[in-house]
């Protein structure tokens, strides 16, 4: 009975839509997280009787056929890149990407990776470095005498030293933006790198054409709906019950032929 298969394939599928969405719950509150959303495609089909056969010697087709499908499994689960909201923390290295754009921090691999999370400290030499202690590109150091950072919206950063009327630019943070931001590969720890899906990177100043501005003293809020996330996820149970109903009712048929005599 292709029941009791397709069912199980419809479990499988709504397993994989919770656990999406339980994924975004808990990440409710993560700097900079973007939510994903599973998306599903229906398998093959078994040809019970094709469609556009002949039916006769005398040409006549088989206008609709019989197609059983099999069942349904996960295409992909995408990436929902829209803005999060901005959220203050008066800390003057935290940035916020408003548009678009990716921070760009250096792996101790020394490869390069990218991040929507603006969580920025000081490492023990004075230069900016996320969280982790990963180098934010172009790698800009803070004098130890500086009283103060300022970045302007196009990632300039200024320090105000004292004896020193002006501002001194230590450098310019670069944001980087891909043809496919889907296509980005998550690392964990907010971390991104580029694939052949994603596309090379494109670099720029932030505000130019293209890329979006930064906001110093704040950073992006996950941009989770748990309000939407709480109503597909009792969506997804109630599909995952009928799925669960249609082995049982299977089950019983089968029973049914078995206790014929």
């Amino acid at each position: 009975m292709r029941a009791l298969d397709i069912a199980g394939t419809g479990m499988q599928a709504q397993q994989t839509n919770v656990e999406v969405i339980s994924n975004n719950i808990a990440n409710m509150t993560t700097t900079g997280y973007k939510r994903r959303r599973a998306e599903f495609q229906d398998l093959i089909y078994q040809n019970l009787r094709r469609v556009g056969a002949n039916s006769s010697d005398s040409g006549s087709v088989v206008p609709a056929g019989a197609q059983v499908g099999l069942g349904v499994k996960t295409a992909a689960i995408y990436r929902i890149n829209e803005q999060g909201n901005l959220q203050q923390t008066n800390n003057s290295l935290d940035l916020a990407v408003r548009g678009n754009g990716y921070f760009q921090v250096t792996l101790p691999s020394g490869d390069t990776a990218y991040t929507r999370d603006g969580t920025f400290s000081l490492s023990p030499t004075g230069e900016i470095v996320t969280a982790d202690g990963h180098v934010v590109q172009p790698g800009i150091t803070v004098p130890s005498n500086a009283t103060s950072v300022m970045i302007n919206s196009t990632g300039q950063v200024q320090v105000s030293i004292d004896g020193q009327t002006a501002p001194t630019t230590l450098g310019q943070v670069q944001l980087a933006v891909f043809p496919n931001e889907a296509g980005l590969d998550a690392q964990g720890d907010n971390l991104f790198i580029q694939t052949a899906a994603s596309g090379n990177p494109v670099t720029g100043a932030p505000a130019s054409p293209g890329f979006g501005s930064v906001q110093q003293g704040f950073v992006e809020s996950s941009n989770t709906n748990v309000v939407s996330e709480i109503t597909n996820l009792i969506t997804a149970q109630r599909a995952y019950e009928m799925n669960s109903r249609v082995i049982t009712t299977s089950d019983q048929m089968l029973s049914t032929l078995t206790n014929l005599r």
